[in-house]
């Protein structure tokens, strides 16, 4: 099943174009631990669904720039950016021993989804 999401900003400007997601991504949190197995609780960094499926499309599925942003309907050009906000949030994580937030998609609760049958 496939999914458009958008990201609602609150200023004006144009608007944002719907991103296409295949699938389904959920809520999920990643806590770091310490050596002694505690819980290292700061300030987590956001990951959104367009983010997750540029990732995943690129570096999971081994897609081209030009096929994953043709899957997501977007610009290369825009995959190029999710990308690289995806890997910078990523490494920021993984080096300052911070918390990862997955944004999920799905549910009725979200007026920028519309589910698309494939």
């Amino acid at each position: 099943m496939k999914h458009r999401w958008c990201f609602r900003r609150g200023w004006l400007g144009r608007k944002p174009t719907p991103r296409t997601i295949d699938g389904s991504i959920e809520n999920v949190h990643f806590i770091p631990l310490d050596s002694t197995g505690n819980r290292i609780w700061r300030e987590p960094i956001t990951l959104y669904p367009d983010e997750v499926e540029a990732l995943r499309l690129v570096y999971l599925e081994n897609r081209t720039q030009e096929e994953a942003s043709k899957a997501m309907n977007i610009s290369r050009g825009t995959l190029w950016r999710l990308l690289d906000s995806g890997r910078k949030k990523l490494i920021q994580a993984i080096v300052e021993v911070r918390p990862v937030t997955v944004v999920g998609i799905g549910g009725d609760e979200d007026p920028c989804i519309d589910v698309v049958e494939s």
